[in-house]
């Protein structure tokens, strides 16, 4: 009990982290929330058992897939027929698991160059940056700085106990800071929920177009996921590419996804938020996931401590993401620096170039076709001899 007890801190700063995203994407497409959050932690339980506990990552909301979910839930009033769309998604991502298995990941690894993954890994955190500084930090400066700065001190100078938890701390501050402020509206959004709520659950009705509008979105996602994969791979200095294996990471998705599916939830993927959680407390157990995986079940049934969560102001969120979304970024340019990318070389600095507006500036997708744009450049221009 007293080791649950220690790693409870750690686990709450993960659901933390990928609350606001996870609950976004189902409030914006008509989904269920609670549905959601039960369905990306068992989701994230399963994705952990099939890369045997090798691969430290949290799978919340899929953002790729808001408009045709908003389509078929909204406006069509159809969320068995989007059901039927995210299975398909599913299927696309067994398809691929198998081809990498076949193939050999060596040599989808041998075609993508550390002059492309440092920039790709750089942009997962920069093209968040937006949505932690415009949209969240910015409803009250002063409560996002005081967020920051608590996180920022914590992870810095503070007592080894709390320095493993500084986004927990800095979470802990802002609210409590913004509570004083009177910007905490707990009281209408606990009232607002009750003790025990189960997820709304859909079946799936069969529906072509809806199978034909999102399985393509899973090549966006599996170029994603890839993405991540690099930057944990930078984190946890540990390629997991290679061990369990690229396959597995794309099967345990795709499983994860048909799992949310079922369950009434949108499509699961891979967060860039809880990886910065791990490069900034240096805690890189699965077991610690798995915690805030069992946690997103209950908040998913228990609608008054949801509500709490809920209940934390947008600044707080954009205060500790600008530390997590900028370490990615930084964990990036670390990777062109100890792959020693020479940058002198014009094709390297136009493949950075391209990569870095195109994933920062595309509203949709960006990652992905930065990351496209990147390699071919790369292999279609005729120096083949940058690194």
């Amino acid at each position: 009990m007293s080791a649950v007890l220690r790693k409870l801190p750690l686990s709450l700063q993960h659901v933390f982290a990928m609350f606001g995203a996870t609950v976004l994407v189902p409030i914006l497409t008509g989904l269920s929330p609670g549905a959601t959050l039960v369905a990306s932690g068992l989701g994230t339980l399963v994705f952990h058992a099939i890369t045997r506990g090798k691969v430290p990552a949290y799978l919340g909301s899929s953002f790729a897939f808001i408009a045709p979910l908003t389509l078929y839930v909204t406006r069509h009033h159809a969320p068995g027929q989007a059901v039927t769309g995210l299975v398909s998604v599913s299927v696309v991502y067994f398809l691929f698991a198998l081809i990498v298995r076949v193939v050999g990941f060596d040599r989808v690894r041998r075609a993508i160059p550390s002059v492309v993954v440092g920039p790709v890994v750089s942009i997962i955190g920069l093209s968040l940056a937006t949505t932690a500084v415009t949209v969240d930090a910015s409803t009250h400066w002063d409560v996002a700085i005081v967020t920051l700065a608590a996180a920022v001190a914590c992870a810095i100078a503070g007592p080894r106990t709390l320095r493993i938890i500084p986004i927990l701390v800095g979470i802990v501050t802002g609210y409590l800071y913004a509570l004083a402020r009177g910007l905490v509206h707990l009281g209408q959004a606990a009232a607002q929920t009750k003790w025990i709520e189960f997820p709304t659950f859909h079946a799936p009705e069969w529906n072509l177009a809806a199978m034909a509008s999102m399985a393509p979105i899973a090549l966006v996602t599996m170029v994603e996921d890839l993405g991540h994969m690099f930057v944990l791979n930078e984190i946890i200095e540990r390629d997991v590419t290679r061990d369990p294996g690229f396959g597995s990471i794309l099967f345990g998705n795709g499983l994860a996804t048909l799992i949310s599916a079922l369950l009434g939830g949108p499509a699961e993927t891979t967060y860039a938020e809880n990886l910065g959680v791990l490069a900034m407390t240096r805690n890189f157990s699965s077991r610690i996931i798995q915690g805030a995986a069992v946690i997103a079940i209950l908040l998913g049934l228990v609608g008054k401590v949801s509500a709490v969560i809920q209940s934390i102001p947008p600044a707080v969120v954009g205060g500790v993401g600008i530390l997590l979304y900028g370490m990615i970024a930084a964990m990036g340019i670390r990777h062109m620096i100890e792959a020693k990318v020479d940058l002198t070389k014009t094709k390297n600095l136009i493949v950075v170039a391209v990569i870095f507006i195109i994933g920062i500036g595309a509203p949709q997708n960006g990652i992905a076709i930065a990351t496209v744009a990147g390699l071919l450049i790369y292999w279609l221009l005729p120096d083949r001899t940058a690194s």
